[in-house]
């Protein structure tokens, strides 16, 4: 694949839940986990009809059209480090640019690569949104049919250069949601990194594969006993 070149899924013009203030929203194509809650199957092959083809050129133009309304960039995916070539050069043009250097860049990943990809974007990068979809990682292997070894250590490898800017806890009832496992995963998480940040994300069923549809969905009586033992074991930063 060309370097100034993506598979591109989608893009939104304007967002507040990808990271801090109004942000324009950039979604590559292409995915190495293959989530069972995925809530958007279709960005997971790299190359698929429905994908677009962008160039750095592209996106600019875009970001240029959202520019009075937002405070920042951010990429996701599928899985955004899938294609950190051309996400280097998206993020090394912003920073050039005169009128669009203000602008933040975030990441938004699932954390699984290898710590020379960080290595290459961590410069003209402000921060990372880091999904750990569950610590033990026998039922890692299960959720996504790939191991959490690489996620774990780039979430450490992040926090040590200061480009952890919140972890994401997707959780599924009955699936990696115990209290047990939030305790746990609240522990490693504070050992790691004492003031990091934690977004809840409630699994719902719109969208996902049907393998799990059957789930249950998140209630408001889980989300609040989420938080209650997550705040228990210290997380103070919790959205």
């Amino acid at each position: 694949m060309r370097a100034h070149h993506a598979q591109v899924a989608d893009v939104i013009q304007f967002s507040w839940v990808d990271g801090p203030g109004n942000r324009f929203v950039l979604f590559l194509q292409g995915c190495n986990f293959n989530c069972l809650a995925c809530h958007n199957p279709q960005t997971i092959p790299l190359q698929t009809p429905l994908a677009k083809d962008y160039s750095v050129g592209d996106v600019l133009e875009k970001i240029r059209q959202s520019l009075p309304y937002i405070t920042g960039v951010t990429v996701s995916g599928g899985e955004a480090t899938v294609q950190h070539e051309f996400l280097f050069d998206l993020f090394v043009a912003i920073k050039a640019a005169p009128d669009l250097k203000h602008l933040t860049t975030f990441i938004d990943s699932n954390g699984n690569a290898e710590k020379h990809v960080w290595e290459i974007l961590l410069p003209v990068t402000d921060g990372v949104m880091l999904d750990l979809k569950v610590l033990n990682n026998v039922k890692h292997l299960e959720l996504t049919s790939s191991s959490n070894t690489a996620v774990l250590e780039t979430l450490k490898f992040l926090a040590s250069r200061g480009k952890l800017y919140e972890v994401r806890l997707l959780l599924i009832p009955g699936q990696n949601d115990s209290n047990e496992e939030l305790r746990e995963t609240a522990q490693w998480l504070l050992h790691v990194d004492a003031a990091v940040r934690v977004k809840i994300n409630s699994f719902m069923t719109h969208g996902v594969r049907a393998s799990s549809r059957a789930w249950a969905e998140v209630t408001d009586e889980d989300r609040l006993r989420y938080r209650q033992v997550l705040m228990e074991e210290g997380i103070l930063d919790l959205a």
